[in-house]
């Protein structure tokens, strides 16, 4: 195949100028994300109804709705959160269900449970696909000094969330620390009582009097009349002036029994930018965004919205995930064009031709430009994974032409033209370049098979890979050797060489002569030789097993996430001022640039005594020493740690969102039982336990304390000799207490809640129950307390559900030097020492059920990708012992990366295990250039002894080569300090430590296997032909 590019250098030329054209138009298309997107459809259900308490809001509105999504195909997940007045559901789909599906058969289901929901909803639920347990990748706060932030909240959804919403990649956009206006009534119920009239009086006046329906037209034969009424109310004195009822002739209005302000429509929200009152605004990417795409247009979108903002509101960005993006990205390119310095500059080094060099090196520009072009048609993204790819292909696809310029030189050496030398040294190794990249291939096959999340993940990496290599193989059987016939020289015996020419000849001479000696003594004791292989195998099982186990590392994204939790019986006023003492100590963090907070029920924690807290780092090289992300998360927590009667918890924020259930620490473990009060009993002492366990930290559960509740003990029969039903009873204590919108106010840009609800000063202790009163039969005012008595009970703040079923979730992050291997592995021992009952059902969710799935598949993963390789060396060599002898090269290997990330405290996690595999198709090269040389040896005449001698010597160098070029691919992932780094880093330890182990071992252990399995090849056959490959 060579032959034909070889004699045809324009075409060739032509050939490689087009793909390159195509590849850089192509690498400015590609997307650019932080990880690749493995996003599954997911779903998140709310639905409010004000007043409510969590159990009547589990019962009466999440379990319906629960029984119709459970019937729904492909539902992997469903979770669920009652509280006061909301209810939150999160479906989550497997990968083979699109989100169109999974909207409509949601939609479907909604419809289906709308019979059997409260008449009282005030709305249907809604739905939205996006998972809510996803960091924002943009955070805004609006903030003023003079106008009142329900103006401001106004601004905020009637402006800049109806725009903002509708950018391509939006998905969705919460709001903290929400103040909606509202028109809210405040009734006075003595009064109210002194005029014969009853809260239920008052609903039905506001809900008839103000409206805004259609009326109608007049059509005449001449002229046509529209016609509309004044019945929708503005002003606060507008409502001020309905009248309620009349009473002797006289009008009784709403202003002589209440009156009327204007306020949230929640009083249990509240939000701060800094130490600012302030709108929240939570910018959450649509499934398979280009996040940094989405940011931009936010941003340039955002001058004009602030130019329809009064000049005293002022917007600010708080966060900006897309920075560290951005700086991750331009980090790992930094990486990729400085391993390729690198790898170009070891090659000049061993080849002290300039011409030679650069044939390589565009070896290896065209096979990463190409690259690209393949990315954009697979919609791949230019992102940590898939760049750290190619920074790795580099010292791959490499080998392929330095293999090949090698061979050509060695013929140029011998005294042939650059023609023939090209011709006869790319027939020659041909075979040795297909073996090498279809093997290494091979290594990515199971990668390519790998299931879950972590599996479609790690598909665009090892796609990545593949396709460079198979580009590599394209490149240097083709423009590789008609380079070499065009522009090396031949080699003239008396040009005179530089010293630096004759000092790095020497140098390498004498490492060949060392090598040589070593070889010769190795060959002499080759049983020593073979026990310490043996010894290598057991010591690399032993370590394997041994090395903690990890999951992903954790990113330093920048961002900080924080839940706070406060005693269940706190008022809104006492949870802000504690919120905000947290924030005064926060913002004192040299390594803290902004915070954004808010408290009360919404989206990502539907407690009321719980709040949410984004804090924004400043640039890594900004925040000092020990500013890295887990460090100043361990400060913050010591600093905290004093404020009395609050408890934050935090998390780095992270760019793998693995589950949809929002929790307090990183790591979840979850109990399910139909018996409520049994999961309670042993949630509580899981809980205990687990906080005994040393290596888990920021211990907590979703169960909470119950918080303080008046039941109300209904006489039925007092209120039935009344003419008083329990429905009555329920409705006015709804009409007083619950916040109830009554009406709508409707204008240009939005709506309004017309709340009904008592006055303050008559709801804020147990006493107001008294206030309460109803009307007989016989239309007299009856008080609450002559149908009714009330005690003191325990409710739960939130109830969850997981399948459908009760469920409390505990959450824990690791200490420092803790990994979630033995975390999980302690977890489980505590679990089985606790013998629950079998009605309790436990399992892992989030991180920690995706670390257990991808535990179980590392070792056969590993297996499968051996396996992979020696099937297809054996096809290839059409020999069953041959490729034994260069898997004989991987333990070697292994050992080196598993010592190496002992000795930096590394856990062996997914990017570890990559790191392997990635090893096993390096290291098995040097095999293969070994027994394919020598396999010709043999075939040309000369013994097994004396053919693998000749093989090792004549491909020493080549051999070291292109281990160097490996090596330097992942020295500056190992030493890279970046934004980012500290997922390239384990690859590069792996991938580092691995080799230089590797090196030293396989140049001698492989020839010693290569001569017993001849042996032992010899003793099975009688005639003993030499197994040959494949013709190139």
């Amino acid at each position: 195949m060579s032959g034909l590019f070889i004699r045809r250098p324009l075409a060739t030329l032509m050939l490689a100028i087009g793909l390159t054209i195509i590849g850089i138009v192509a690498y400015f298309q590609l997307p650019v994300a932080s990880l690749p997107n493995v996003s599954v459809a997911t779903i998140q259900v709310t639905a409010q109804l004000p007043g409510a308490d969590a159990q009547t809001n589990a019962s009466a509105v999440a379990t319906p709705l629960e029984r119709q999504f459970g019937q729904i195909p492909g539902l992997t997940q469903m979770t669920s959160s009652s509280a006061p007045s909301f209810v939150q559901i999160a479906l989550q789909f497997g990968p083979s269900v699109s989100v169109q599906q999974a909207s409509l058969q949601v939609q479907a289901a909604i419809a289906a449970a709308q019979g059997n929901l409260p008449a009282t909803l005030p709305s249907p639920p809604t739905f939205r696909v996006i998972n809510p347990a996803q960091t924002p990748v943009l955070i805004l706060g609006l903030t003023s000094k003079t106008l009142p932030l329900t103006t401001v909240d106004d601004y905020a959804e009637s402006i800049l969330f109806e725009r903002l919403s509708h950018l391509p990649g939006v998905g969705l956009i919460t709001i903290g620390g929400q103040q909606q206006p509202a028109m809210r009534i405040e009734v006075d119920p003595a009064q109210l009582s002194a005029h014969g009239l009853t809260l239920e009086d008052m609903r039905t006046a506001l809900s008839t009097s103000t409206i805004d329906a259609a009326t109608g037209e007049l059509r005449g034969s001449r002229q046509t009349y529209g016609i509309t009424t004044n019945g929708q109310l503005q002003s606060k004195s507008d409502f001020a002036n309905i009248v309620v009822a009349y009473r002797n002739g006289a009008p009784i209005r709403l202003s002589d029994v209440g009156a009327v302000a204007i306020g949230p429509a929640s009083t249990q929200l509240a939000g701060w930018f800094n130490r600012d009152p302030a709108i929240i605004l939570n910018v959450i990417p649509s499934a398979g965004a280009n996040v940094v795409d989405t940011v931009d247009r936010i941003k340039a979108e955002l001058p004009q919205l602030e130019a329809a903002l009064p000049h005293s509101v002022h917007v600010a960005v708080v966060s900006d995930r897309t920075t560290t993006i951005r700086a991750s990205i331009n980090d790992v390119l930094f990486t990729l064009i400085l391993t390729i310095l690198l790898v170009v500059g070891t090659i000049f080094l061993f080849l002290r031709e300039p011409r030679a060099t650069l044939i390589p090196g565009v070896a290896v520009a065209l096979s990463i430009i190409g690259t690209f072009a393949v990315m954009l048609v697979c919609n791949y993204s230019l992102d940590n994974l898939s760049l750290m790819a190619l920074s790795i292909a580099v010292g791959f696809v490499v080998d392929d032409a330095v293999v090949m310029i090698e061979n050509i030189m060695r013929h140029l050496e011998e005294g042939m033209t650059p023609l023939r030398a090209a011709l006869k040294g790319a027939g020659e190794i041909g075979f040795t370049i297909l073996a090498i990249s279809i093997s290494l291939v091979a290594v990515f096959i199971p990668l390519l098979a790998m299931g879950g999340l972590v599996g479609r993940m790690f598909q665009e990496f090892a796609i990545t890979v593949v396709v460079a290599i198979l580009l590599s193989v394209v490149v240097s059987l083709t423009l590789t050797p008609m380079m070499c016939a065009k522009l090396l020289k031949q080699h003239d015996t008396h040009t005179a060489h530089g010293r630096l020419d004759l000092a790095l000849e020497k140098a390498l001479d004498r490492l060949t002569a060392l090598y040589d000696r070593g070889l010769a003594i190795v060959l002499r004791h080759q049983r020593t030789t073979l026990a310490v292989l043996v010894g290598t195998i057991a010591l690399t099982m032993t370590l394997y097993v041994m090395i903690p186990k990890g999951f992903f590392p954790t990113q330093d994204t920048g961002l900080v996430a924080g839940i706070t939790e406060a005693s269940p019986d706190i008022s809104t006023d006492g949870l802000a001022q504690r919120q905000q003492r947290l924030v005064d100590v926060i913002l004192h963090d040299p390594a803290v640039a902004s915070v954004a907070s808010y408290i009360g029920p919404g989206p990502s924690s539907p407690s009321p005594s719980e709040g949410r807290m984004f804090i924004a780092l400043k640039p890594v090289d900004r925040r000092g020493p020990h500013g890295s992300g887990p460090e100043v998360i361990e400060r913050l927590d010591k600093a905290v740690a004093g404020i009395s009667g609050i408890r934050l918890y935090l998390q780095a924020s992270q760019d793998i969102t693995i589950g949809a259930r929002v929790s307090k620490s990183q790591y979840q473990f979850t109990l399910v039982d139909v018996d409520p009060a049994e999961l309670g009993q042993w949630a509580t002492r899981a809980t205990d336990a687990f906080r005994q366990i040393p290596e888990l930290d920021s211990v907590t559960s979703d169960a909470g304390a119950g918080g303080p509740q008046l039941m109300v003990h209904i006489d039925r029969d007092a209120a039935a000799r009344l003419g008083i039903s329990a429905a009555d009873i329920d409705t006015s204590l709804y009409d007083a207490f619950g916040e109830r919108p009554a009406a709508k106010v409707f204008t240009a840009l939005n709506q309004y809640d017309v709340i009904l609800e008592v006055a303050p000063q008559f709801r804020a202790d147990p006493g107001a129950l008294d206030s309460v009163y109803l009307r007989s039969s016989g239309g007299t005012a009856v008080s609450l307390s002559q149908v009714a008595t009330v005690s003191n009970a325990k409710a739960p703040l939130v109830i969850n559900h997981q399948g459908g079923f009760p469920s409390t979730t505990i959450s824990f992050n690791l200490k420092p030097g803790a990994s979630i291997g033995t975390a999980v592995d302690a977890v489980n021992k505590v679990r089985a020492q606790l013998h629950m009952p079998t009605t309790v059902q436990t399992s892992f969710q989030g991180n920690a059920a995706a670390f257990q799935t991808a535990l179980a598949g590392q070792g056969l993963l590993i297996l499968a990708a051996l396996v992979t390789i020696y099937l297809i060396l054996g096809m290839l060599y059409e020999s069953a012992i041959h490729p034994l002898t260069i898997l004989s090269t991987l333990p070697s290997a292994g050992l080196g990366a598993l010592l190496t990330l002992e000795m930096v405290g590394m856990p062996l996690d997914v990017i570890g295990i990559i790191g392997i595999l990635l090893l096993i198709g390096i290291v098995k090269k040097n095999g293969i250039m070994l027994v394919d040389f020598a396999i010709e040896q043999e075939r040309a005449g000369a013994s097994p002894l004396d053919a693998i001698r000749a093989a090792c010597l004549t491909r020493f160098r080549p051999i070291l080569m292109t281990t160097l070029c490996a090596m330097l691919g992942g020295v500056p992932l190992m030493l890279g300090t970046g934004a980012g780094a500290e997922i390239r880093q384990p690859l590069g330890y792996a991938i580092v430590g691995g080799l230089a182990v590797s090196q030293v071992l396989t140049l001698y252990t492989t020839p010693v296997v290569y001569l017993y399995l001849d042996r032992l090849r010899r003793r099975f056959t009688r005639s003993g032909p030499i197994s040959s490959p494949i013709p190139a």
